[in-house]
């Protein structure tokens, strides 16, 4: 892999918009092959994680085969080409968000540990007694447990945006926590992973800065399905995870701009983030290194450089375009089953690939077992969303969720396959 080092975000090509086309994409994802329960593989739980293509399988394969070492430390062809390989993965990341430099992507092992390491690393630094956490009723659990855990061990206060009828934010709580003068940080979802709600993240971060507070951002259902750039949002963290975004598992990342990463203390510590170990103390190296303790993901680093070179082949307008196109068909088809209750803005423009329902009364994961039977993977639960789960009266639900690879044919199967599921236990 040469390295990019001298390349901005600005320097790629522009794309020229194109639809894409679901079944000719499958083809390259192996796993989209097979037959279950003897029939073909309809996947429709792509938020969950997505599939791979052949060639992030092939990336992780030929890191084996010829790259594999450990990184920094080692001073053989081998670590020069893992070290390489690691680094130039952080630049073409920082390309794909649009950072201002590859020293503003901090690797951690997912999303879920990019948020800790925000309330930890800034939010134990920064935060005291009296100071407030402004969240969401729609947010994941792994941007609501960290933020508990600050409250418990620093007093801080946690308060929460309630949602509209639509399942949009009730913005005018936010601006009266704000005006309350106590907010330090705020931290949203960019598109929930439940109601499929796309954020206004650039409006919220206007209102959260002029307020003097910080603006974290979960990413892991916004840059996977959205063209993503964090100057012109103007968010000051914002994280994800390379499994959702047809990388490998086990990958996430943390964008901090840089002058708070400075600001931020280590989560972790160990070999590699240090500067100095003495017996009764250390000084620790300058971000993004001081945040990636101990040995890192580094094969996984070289298949989310080829899931992102995928996804820029393919141009994030279109990915985009392509699940509203998916979003606009799947809610027209599916008004069709008798009983089915849809939750999430109801125009495509506003949301994301992700329906989440009930039908009738018959409980989440019975619908998809029935589904499962028929080929079709939807997820069943409280998607690790138990407060807006409360809100919406429900104590699960079923979703399913696109992906470049999905397609009209498959919508059309999830229908029938509903009809399927209403009949049975009828």
């Amino acid at each position: 892999m040469s390295s990019p080092q001298s390349r901005t975000a600005k320097d790629a090509p522009a794309l020229e918009r194109h639809p894409l086309d679901g079944r000719k994409i499958a083809q390259d994802f192996p796993i989209l092959k097979q037959k279950v329960h003897d029939k073909r593989l309809v996947y429709l739980d792509s938020a969950a994680t997505s599939q791979k293509p052949y060639t992030v399988i092939d990336a992780l394969n030929e890191y084996y085969h010829s790259s594999n070492a450990n990184v920094h430390r080692g001073l053989h062809v081998l670590a020069e080409r893992a070290t390489e390989i690691y680094e130039c993965a952080r630049t073409r990341t920082s390309w794909f968000i649009h950072a201002e430099r590859p020293t503003e992507i901090v690797w951690t092992k997912n999303a879920t540990e990019a948020l800790n390491l925000v309330a930890h690393g800034w939010g134990r630094r920064h935060l005291k007694a009296g100071d407030e956490v402004v969240v969401s009723r729609m947010e994941h659990h792994s941007n609501l447990v960290p933020w508990h855990l600050l409250a418990k061990d620093k007093g801080v206060v946690v308060r929460a945006i309630e949602l509209n009828s639509d399942g949009t934010l009730r913005l005018e709580d936010l601006d009266r926590f704000l005006a309350g003068g106590k907010v330090k940080l705020v931290a949203l979802t960019h598109v929930s992973n439940v109601l499929g709600t796309i954020n206004p993240i650039a409006e919220i971060a206007k209102k959260v800065h002029a307020a003097g507070a910080v603006f974290a951002v979960d990413g892991c259902q916004g840059a996977p399905h959205l063209p993503v750039n964090v100057r012109d949002l103007d968010v000051d963290f914002y994280a994800f995870s390379a499994h959702k975004m047809l990388g490998p598992t086990g990958l996430g990342v943390l964008y901090g701009k840089y002058k708070l990463l400075e600001q931020m203390d280590p989560f972790l510590g160990g070999g590699e983030m240090i500067e100095e170990v003495r017996i009764d103390s250390s000084t620790y190296k300058a971000p993004p290194l001081r945040f990636e303790a101990g040995t890192p993901p580094i094969a996984q680093t070289a298949g989310h450089v080829a899931a992102l070179e995928y996804l820029g082949k393919l141009g994030m307008a279109n990915v985009r375009a392509h699940e509203k196109d998916l979003t606009a068909y799947a809610l027209n088809r599916l008004k069709e089953v008798a009983g089915l209750k849809i939750f999430g803005p109801a125009d495509p423009a506003q949301r994301a690939g992700v329906l989440t329902f009930e039908l009738e009364q018959i409980h989440a994961h019975d619908i998809a077992q029935v589904l499962d039977s028929e080929g079709i993977a939807v997820r069943a639960g409280h998607h690790c969303a138990q407060p807006l789960h409360e809100w919406l009266g429900a104590p699960s639900s079923a979703r399913a969720s696109f992906y470049v690879y999905t397609h009209q044919d498959e919508i059309d199967a999830l229908a029938r396959g509903l009809e399927k599921v209403r009949k049975y236990f009828a």
